[in-house]
């Protein structure tokens, strides 16, 4: 029985495997940042009030001029959109019956988004490290190249020279390169691609606002790149595709550097401390620079009764079923407050004892 392609939305797992769900449940599967949104989302709510009864800026203001000064690029280099996974739709048709390559592992949305357009698909599997030279290989002979950074699910930071390596490639051979950065807010922006991007017009950064600000909700994410491309994709999208409270909220959240700093920390701190408890299990755990990390039991061949169990204790893991090259046999666990990730590693330890001790 197929799970769902997604993460989070718990109760749609339960109902797949119909399995009843306890009164209290925790959705691991979700990646966002579990200290919530900054504090000024609550103090500040009325005053979005009045935003509902006017119609929103067309091009996302004021988050647009926000997302400028904050990296430091103009305007017409950016494109906001309801939320990164409207950007990936948009930019979908812009390879209609080309090739692309996808490294799987990796987030599904990009191949879902493809599919419309028989868009030929040249898969590359790769859990941790790339394997450059067959990357370069494809890239020779496809329109785009897809790039999720740090990778999800598995965690994995491409260096950043190879991710020039490869723009530097590209470029020579006309093929774009989408650079997916939904999660390195957790690391630093030190990190990003966006400021070599001026000298590589093939290629497009995508962000989101979900999960480093725990706003999933009212859907929010932009992109950088050319001011051809950018244009393009704009034409593509439906007018006022931003709602004015989301535009209000994300511009105000660029401002939040001590929230930040305080949830990489946070985020690190329990990543760090999963790792260690899972390791003590003989668990193998992928090496991840996020919010998140990717797991495997010591005998995968019980996956499966090992996620019911946590089912039906209320913790709901990211299944990998949908995952290639992971395909059900690894989980990933998105970190939660420290409770939560306590509460987890007791029901864990309970498994664990029934089932691994010798």
């Amino acid at each position: 029985m197929a799970l769902p392609n997604h993460g989070a939305n718990a109760h749609h797992v339960y109902e797949r495997l119909r399995i009843e769900i306890p009164e209290t449940v925790i959705d691991y599967s979700e990646n966002v940042n579990p200290l919530g949104p900054p504090k000024f989302v609550y103090e500040r709510w009325e005053s979005y009030a009045p935003l509902i009864t006017k119609y929103p800026d067309p091009l996302g203001e004021p988050f647009l001029s926000a997302v400028a000064n904050y990296h430091d690029v103009s305007c017409e280099n950016i494109i906001i959109g309801n939320g990164a996974a409207e950007i990936f739709a948009s930019l979908a048709k812009r390879y209609e019956n080309k090739r692309a390559v996808l490294i799987h592992p990796t987030f599904s949305e990009y191949e879902a988004t493809l599919a419309p357009y028989k868009v030929f698909i040249k898969e590359i599997i790769a859990t941790g490290k790339l394997p450059l030279d067959e990357v370069l290989d494809e890239v020779e002979f496809a329109e785009v190249i897809y790039i999720c950074r740090p990778n999800n699910p598995t965690g994995y930071l491409i260096p950043l020279e190879e991710i020039i390596q490869i723009a530097k490639y590209a470029r020579r051979y006309k093929c774009e390169v989408i650079l997916d950065e939904a999660f390195l807010d957790f690391i630093d922006e030190k990190e990003s691609f966006i400021p070599y991007l001026k000298d590589f017009p093939n290629v497009i950064v995508v962000r989101s606002m979900t999960k480093m600000y725990a706003i999933p909700g009212i859907r929010l994410g932009y992109a950088l790149a050319s001011g051809t491309i950018v244009n393009d994709v704009r034409s593509r999208m439906p007018h006022w595709n931003s709602n004015a409270i989301a535009t209000t909220i994300g511009a105000e959240c660029l401002l939040e550097e001590d929230y930040r700093m305080k949830a990489i920390t946070f985020a690190k701190e329990m990543r760090e401390q999963m790792t260690l408890f899972l390791e003590k299990w003989n668990c193998i755990v992928l090496p991840s620079s996020t919010n998140f990390i990717c797991f495997q039991l010591p005998d995968p061949a019980r996956s499966k009764e090992f996620f019911e169990y946590l089912l039906l204790k209320g913790c709901v893991l990211r299944h990998t079923e949908n995952f290639k090259g992971l395909d059900g046999k690894w989980f990933r666990i998105g970190m939660k407050e420290s409770s939560q990730m306590g509460y987890l590693q007791k029901e864990m330890t309970m498994w664990f004892e029934e089932n691994l001790s010798s």
